[in-house]
């Protein structure tokens, strides 16, 4: 016997066999069940999500010799004709090798004619929006007035092309596409039946790729079962798909957070030994920054379809939110970029190096903006004053200073002491948003304004611990309640102190001989909000 691929030999036959779209299946089963049937259907979705098997169900359903029902037999000759392909009162058809109008009159001259052996003559007409507007045409008075015994069901992948003439004369069903869990639940279901050996991590590699269609996954699950020889194993999964290189990604992010440009060039001239498609391995690590920014923000939401979690868990810890943000964001804008560089390796490479470029150095200030002028009734000029600001070299950061020996372990200076511990991101702006409560016998009970109450948390609370016994070189037990008033945190003073360098800063600029006599000559004004402090 010849050898049926999975995703024909595993196509449902019945509305329990379909995966997914329950909300889809409920609405026809009590159609069925309680006599409640349109004379026409519009199944809409993308490919590979069941809208053609939905349809042959449905019209097995309405023929089949046991009578009217959700539950056909699935044992007389009319549902075994119709799983065949072959009963004579279900047409099928291609809207696209059929657009032409003469083609659709053809089509509808037979539909006042009774079923030759069903209760329903069925039309399941296929990429319904590839027909011409002279085919909906001539459509549309059958569609909306058909005789009792035709049912029209329409599929489409684009209902957006659609006549709204069409669609108003339609029930419609939308089919959404499968999450990852019920593609991987059904792969597993088929090898167990196929009796075929897997291992979990291909088959959660394999339920990502097919993108929510489930043919698409059984079509490259066949193919991996044939490349495996018979067994599904991750490395062979990898090879065959060309994503070895997405293994890469993680150790790449780690080069650009230690700063290593030297090695994150040659880590992508490794990855492109592989081939790999860079737009896909793009694609990749925008998932990768998604999974860390996720992680940081609900460590809980992780699953078991992102595979090993520890290179995201490591990344998460060691690199501050804003520069995730800052990385998807220069990603993102790097998709759209990357068809217009020479090649799709060196583009990569210029998005990789654009976020060492872009990278915010911890304790270093962003670069500052001269004051721009508006002169009204003026041509524009570019001024000395608009010329952008000289680029600020990066400086480590400091490393967390130990007291002197039989030094007196003091934390009430907690102004003074903060930017000795050598924190960043989170766990820097929560310390920031704290004042000291208490602070006897080994336990620091600290003080957060409810401003700063976001940033408690697990993660940004023991590295806050871990920088305070580094500091004091002994144990010590940390507790931090939210609490209103009380004395100026950090994050106020530091606050306080740039509005009045903002505030010197403007009166300067207004009191400068350069301005008033740009302001009077051209009758300009000086644009407040744009002078910012330089802190070069």
């Amino acid at each position: 016997m010849a050898y049926q691929v999975l995703a024909r030999k595993w196509r449902p036959r019945s509305f329990d066999e379909m995966v997914g779209q329950a909300h889809v299946v409920r609405a026809l089963s009590n159609a069925l069940d309680n006599d409640r049937l349109h004379h026409a259907y519009l199944f809409t979705g993308t490919r590979g999500v069941g809208k053609t098997t939905l349809a042959r169900i449905l019209a097995k359903s309405l023929n089949c010799e046991q009578g009217v029902s959700s539950t056909p037999c699935g044992e007389c000759s009319i549902c075994r004709e119709v799983d065949e392909g072959r009963f004579a009162d279900l047409l099928e058809v291609d809207a696209a090798s059929r657009t032409k109008v003469d083609q659709t009159l053809e089509l509808l001259e037979n539909v006042p004619f009774a079923p030759i052996r069903g209760r329903y003559k069925v039309y399941l007409i296929d990429e319904v929006h590839m027909f011409s507007n002279s085919s909906f045409n001539a459509l549309l008075k059958t569609l909306e007035e058909p005789p009792p015994h035709v049912k029209f069901l329409l599929a489409t992948t684009d209902p957006q092309k659609v006549p709204v003439t069409v669609l108003s004369r339609c029930l419609q069903m939308n089919l959404k596409r499968l999450p990852v869990e019920q593609i991987r639940g059904q792969f597993e279901h088929v090898l167990k039946a196929e009796g075929v050996e897997w291992e979990p991590a291909a088959l959660d590699l394999l339920a990502r790729v097919a993108d929510g269609s489930m043919r698409d996954g059984l079509s490259i699950l066949d193919q991996a079962i044939a490349f495996g020889g018979g067994q599904v194993r991750e490395d062979e999964v990898k090879s065959m798909l060309g994503v070895v290189a997405q293994d890469r990604l993680p150790g790449m992010l780690r080069l650009v957070v230690d700063n290593d440009a030297v090695a994150l060039v040659q880590a992508i001239a490794q990855a492109a030994e592989q081939s790999p498609d860079f737009s896909a391995l793009l694609k990749d690590m925008l998932l990768l920054l998604h999974r860390i920014a996720l992680y940081q923000a609900a460590p809980e939401a992780a699953d078991a379809t992102w595979g090993d979690l520890q290179p995201i868990r490591e990344l998460a810890e060691l690199m501050p939110p804003e520069d995730v943000q800052l990385f998807y964001e220069i990603a993102l804008r790097g998709q759209r970029d990357l068809p217009l560089a020479p090649d799709p390796r060196s583009g990569f490479e210029m998005i990789m190096l654009r976020m060492l470029a872009f990278r915010p150095h911890q304790g270093e200030a962003p670069a500052a903006d001269r004051p721009a002028l508006a002169r009204k009734n003026a041509p524009a000029e570019r001024s000395a004053a608009e010329q952008p600001a000289k680029p600020v070299p990066p400086s480590p950061p400091p490393e967390a200073a130990r007291p002197a020996p039989g030094a007196k372990m003091d934390l009430e200076n907690w102004h003074q002491l903060l930017p000795r511990l050598g924190l960043g991101g989170i766990s820097s702006q929560l310390a920031a948003h704290c004042t000291v409560k208490s602070w006897q016998g080994g336990e620091l009970v600290l003080a957060l304004r409810p401003e700063g109450a976001a940033l408690a948390g697990s993660m940004a609370e023991k590295k806050l611990h871990d920088a305070l016994e580094k500091y004091l070189g002994q144990p010590l037990k940390l507790r931090i309640e939210v609490e209103e008033g009380g004395e100026e945190t950090p994050a106020q003073a530091a606050e306080r102190k740039q509005q009045e360098e903002q505030a010197a800063a403007v009166k300067a600029m207004q009191n400068d001989p350069v301005v008033q006599a740009l302001e009077e000559g051209f009758d300009g004004e000086l644009l407040v909000d744009s002078v910012k402090l330089n802190k070069e």
